[in-house]
């Protein structure tokens, strides 16, 4: 198939079209390269073999929100699935900028969507996220947990995006729509080319821990150590994004005539705490990683963890890789890439 990966330079968009490549698929990226680098099309190549002047990968820097720029895709190239990771993802810059992040998300997926309708192109993966459970009232999450108060704007782009994905299914059921709601992903590729690279201060917990273990950050935050869990720091559900990245190719199959709208949590199914990764990343990094006790942050949850039991059932899918893996996969891109992709 032809898989148009929107925002398939970024961290999760980039392993996911490694993994599709590899599958037998072709990948065509559109990305507006707001928070990535177009060398990565030149390293995806070098992980899967492919040459320099393969067709069966095609980059066009657009944005999703720009439909010209969508209509030229979709005239050029036969796309079969649209995969949508584009979007801005830093919860704390969703509260003090919200109205951005609704134009972006929520615009950029609209546009997309149209885009599709008007050339025939009625399948489509979102990357979604488990934030839009809000705080469950029981653990672990499943895909019929109820969907409570989302308490940031980040969250509640995802939200509007699958409603509006859901709400196109129902005026057109010929469109085929599957809804993958992330845990936390980490790590990069086993080969070090490719990984996560946040602009400005980490907003999630490994790649902060990875910029203290190189040596660009003095220490770890711990934000709380009395929360009711075994250690008393947070216990999350820590997925591999090549796990994460073979769920997408997994989620494929269900795009079939009149399959409808399918949800699919993609986590392990277990949960680690932040001592566990701290931990985990120690001993990737041969080194102890300095931390300080923080206050609590707003909002945060003691325990949060999927059942991802739905996906083995009807995907095939699971996660395999462990903690350690990721850390050791992790602290081999920062190692190797101590300032990412740098100005390239």
């Amino acid at each position: 198939m032809s898989i148009l990966v929107a925002g398939g330079t970024g961290y999760i968009g980039s392993h996911t079209c490694v993994e599709l490549i590899e599958a037998g698929h072709d990948v065509v990226i559109a990305d507006n390269l707001s928070n990535s680098k177009e060398v990565v099309i030149d390293k995806i190549k070098h992980i899967t073999g492919l040459s320099e002047d393969t067709p069966r990968i095609k980059f066009y820097e657009a944005d999703i929100r720009d439909g010209a720029a969508l209509d030229e895709i979709f005239e050029k190239e036969a796309i079969d699935v649209v995969i949508n990771f584009a979007g801005k993802k830093a919860v704390g810059e969703s509260v003090e900028c919200p109205l951005d992040y609704y134009e972006n998300n929520v615009g950029g997926a609209v546009e997309l969507a149209k885009a599709m309708a008007r050339h025939g192109v009625k399948n489509i993966i979102f990357s979604s996220t488990a934030t839009v459970y809000g705080e469950p009232d029981v653990i672990p999450v499943t895909e019929e947990t109820p969907i409570k108060k989302i308490f940031h704007p980040y969250g509640q782009t995802k939200a509007m995006i699958e409603q509006i994905l859901q709400d196109q299914y129902a005026a057109d059921p010929e469109w085929n729509v599957v809804l993958l709601r992330y845990f936390n992903p980490i790590g990069a590729h086993e080969s070090g080319l490719i990984g996560e690279d946040p602009k400005g201060i980490p907003n999630n917990l490994v790649p902060y821990i990875a910029q203290v273990a190189v040596g660009k950050r003095e220490f770890l935050g711990v934000f709380g150590d009395d929360y009711e869990t075994y250690d008393g720091t947070g216990v999350r559900d820590y997925i591999h994004v090549v796990d994460l990245a073979k769920g997408h190719v997994a989620a494929l199959k269900k795009l079939l005539p009149k399959s409808g709208v399918s949800i699919y949590n993609l986590g392990t199914g277990k949960g680690s705490s932040v001592m566990d990764v701290l931990r985990a990343y120690e001993g990737a990094c041969g080194k102890e990683i300095p931390y300080r006790i923080m206050p609590r942050r707003a909002g945060d949850i003691a325990i949060y963890y999927c059942d991802a039991s739905k996906a083995l059932r009807e995907l095939g899918w699971k996660a395999e890789k462990t903690l350690e893996d990721m850390c050791a996969d992790s602290w081999k891109w920062q190692s190797m890439n101590p300032d990412g992709y740098g100005d390239v």
